[in-house]
């Protein structure tokens, strides 16, 4: 089964703060999931195993005992929850995830993300997806630059 997340979708959370998991993504996250704070201002969902994954690659030159390492340690931990989909594919969204995705008006952008989702607010995901687009030819093009020895 391909589990990528990719494309994007236009939703609207329930009154009870809840977002319907779009079908063809539940199946990657029947496992469980992790809710979490993304670096950008919208909400991750990842594959339980994926965010373990993620959180390894984070801190994987960093030593546990280091400012730095407690910091990132601290933010992956105290910003994400465990969390399942019920019965209707739904998954609820904490106050505090609310409000670092600003997702407080309910009208939300799913966005595919490679390995996770993101929830994005509608508004700030099509400014974000904008600057996006003006951005990648800049990005692409540092890869025509040669690696320095």
């Amino acid at each position: 089964m391909d589990t990528s997340f990719t494309g994007q979708a236009d939703y609207t959370l329930d009154a009870k703060n809840r977002l319907t998991v779009p079908a063809r993504y539940r199946g990657a996250l029947e496992g469980g999931l992790v809710l979490a704070k993304d670096i950008e201002p919208c909400v991750a969902i990842w594959p339980t195993a994926g965010y373990d994954d993620f959180r390894r690659a984070a801190l994987q030159d960093v030593h546990p005992m280091s400012q730095r390492g407690r910091k990132i340690m601290t933010f992956l931990s105290a910003n994400s929850t465990p969390a399942g989909l019920d019965s209707a594919g739904r998954v609820p969204l904490q106050p505090f995830l609310l409000d670092h995705g600003r997702l407080h008006s309910r009208d939300v952008t799913v966005v595919g993300a490679g390995d996770h989702l993101q929830i994005w607010n509608r508004e700030a995901w099509t400014a974000y997806n904008d600057q996006l687009a003006a951005d990648i030819f800049d990005i692409s093009a540092a890869f025509d630059t040669p690696a320095s020895a």
